[in-house]
C-alpha cells in the first residue's frame, strides 16, 4: 500500500513520525504522488546522498514512464520545457556549472555581504516602524533575497511581486490548474527573453551581461538560468530565513545561547538547514535501468524521491540527530543536495542566513514569536516547503 506523498507533519517545525518509522524499516518506501502516480521515496542518509550523486539518477522527468509530480507536471518547476534547455550531465553540465558558478564563490558572496546587511537594517527599520507584532516573512524574510538577487541579475526589484506570483506557479504542485501555470510560465518567459534582449543591447555589471559578454551560453540558456535562479534565489531563501528564525525561537534558550555568543551564528545557520523539517518535496530523479538500493531492486522507469529533510534526521549520520545543536561541527547536511547537482547558490544562501541573524541578534534582541510555534502554519503544496505567516514581537 502507498503512503501518500508528501508525507504531512503533526506541527509545521516538526517532522512528520512516519519518517523514522520508514528510515527504521521501509528506507524504499512507495509513495503516491499528487499527480496518482507511484513512485519509491529515500529517507535515509547514506541512501540519498548516494543516489543524488550517482549520474545514472537523472533529472528526466519527462521520460514516458517517469512518475508525473503533479496533474499540472508539464509546467512544474521540475518538469517545463526551461528546465530542460540547461544540460541535465555530462561535460556540458559541468561547463554550465563553471560558467554560472563563478558568480557564487564564498569570495564574491563575501563582497555583497555589506550591501545585505544595509538592506537588512532598512528592512528592520521598516518593521519597527509599522509596529508589532509583525509578519517577518513579509517584512525580512522575502524582499531581502528578493533584492539581492534582483541586484545580482540586473532585474528591477520593483517587478519583485510578479516574481513572487510566477515562482509560486512553478513551485507549487496543489495550489494552480493546469492554464493557471501555463500562463505564469508563458509571462515569465516573456519577461526574461525581454530583459535578456535588452542586457545584450546594453550589458551592466550583473551576472546575465556578464554572461552574455562571455558568449558562451545561447539565449535560451541565458533564459533559463535567468528564470532559474529567479525562482530559487528568492523563493527557497526567503522561505528559510522564516523558518529558521521560527525554529531558533521555537525554544527561547536557543535564541538566548546566540546572544550570548553571536559567534555560533554560522554554526546555527548550517543546523537550522539540518534541522528544518518542512524542506519541502525533496528532489526526484529518474533511473532508467534496473539498480539495487538498501537490498531493494528497482527497476528501471522508476522515479525516486530523495527526501534531503528526512536524510538529515537520520541518527546512524548525525549524533543527537533530533536535537538542535547550535555548535554542531562537521555538519554534513544535505540541504542543498549533493554531488553534480548540488544547489549553485549555497554560498548566497548561506551569507544571507548569516547576515539575517546577525542583524536580528544585533537590532532585536528581545525578539519572540507572537503566537505559540505550534500555530504556526506550512504553506501547503509548496515544493520548497515554508510557512504562511510567522508573527513576532519585540
Amino acid at each position: 500500500m502507498s503512503v501518500d506523498y508528501p508525507i504531512p507533519g503533526d506541527a509545521a517545525l516538526d517532522p512528520p513520525a512516519e519518517w523514522a518509522r520508514l528510515r527504521q524499516e521501509c528506507p524504499v518506501a512507495k509513495v503516491r504522488l499528487p499527480s496518482g502516480d507511484e513512485a519509491s521515496l529515500l529517507t535515509r542518509y547514506d541512501d540519498v546522498k548516494r543516489v543524488l550523486a550517482d549520474p545514472r539518477f537523472t533529472r528526466r522527468l519527462d521520460a514516458d514512464d517517469a512518475a508525473r509530480l503533479s496533474d499540472t507536471d508539464s509546467g512544474g518547476v521540475f518538469n517545463n520545457e526551461m528546465s530542460k534547455v540547461i544540460p541535465d550531465g555530462g561535460e556540458e553540465h559541468q561547463r554550465w556549472r563553471r560558467q554560472v558558478g563563478r558568480w557564487f564563490t564564498a569570495k564574491r558572496m563575501s563582497a555583497l555581504r555589506p550591501a545585505m546587511e544595509r538592506m537588512a537594517d532598512q528592512l528592520v527599520d521598516d518593521m519597527i516602524k509599522r509596529g508589532r507584532p509583525a509578519d517577518l516573512k513579509a517584512c525580512l524574510g522575502f524582499p531581502l533575497p528578493v533584492y539581492v538577487i534582483c541586484d545580482l541579475l540586473g532585474v528591477p526589484a520593483a517587478d519583485r511581486d510578479r516574481f513572487a506570483y510566477w515562482s509560486d506557479a512553478l513551485l507549487n504542485l496543489t495550489r494552480y490548474g493546469q492554464a493557471e501555470v501555463e500562463a505564469a510560465q508563458a509571462e515569465f518567459v516573456a519577461y526574461m527573453a525581454d530583459h535578456v534582449a535588452a542586457m545584450r543591447a546594453n550589458p551592466g555589471e550583473d551576472l546575465l551581461s556578464e554572461l552574455i559578454k562571455d558568449g558562451d551560453l545561447t539565449d535560451a540558456e541565458l533564459l533559463a538560468t535567468g528564470m532559474g535562479l529567479l525562482v530559487a534565489g528568492h523563493e527557497t531563501t526567503a522561505n528559510m530565513i522564516g523558518k529558521m528564525v521560527s525554529m531558533l525561537l521555537a525554544d527561547r534558550a536557543r535564541w538566548e545561547r546566540l546572544l550570548a555568543d553571536p559567534s555560533l551564528v554560522r554554526t546555527a545557520v548550517e543546523e537550522s538547514l539540518r534541522f528544518d523539517a518542512n524542506s519541502g518535496f525533496g528532489l526526484p530523479r529518474y533511473i532508467g535501468e534496473d539498480i539495487e538500493i538498501a537490498g531493494t531492486t528497482l527497476p528501471g522507469g522508476t522515479t525516486v524521491i530523495c527526501n534531503m529533510a528526512a536524510a538529515n534526521r537520520d541518527a546512524s549520520a548525525f549524533d543527537g540527530a533530533a536535537e538542535m545543536n547550535l555548535s554542531r561541527s562537521p555538519n554534513p547536511h544535505l540541504a542543498f543536495g549533493s554531488g553534480a547537482h548540488s544547489c549553485l547558490g549555497q554560498a548566497l544562501a548561506r551569507t544571507e542566513l548569516q547576515v539575517v541573524l546577525e542583524v536580528l541578534l544585533r537590532r532585536l534582541p528581545t525578539l519572540d514569536l507572537a503566537v505559540p510555534a505550534d500555530e504556526l502554519q506550512r504553506v501547503d503544496g509548496l515544493v520548497v516547503g515554508g510557512l504562511r505567516e510567522i508573527p513576532v514581537r519585540w
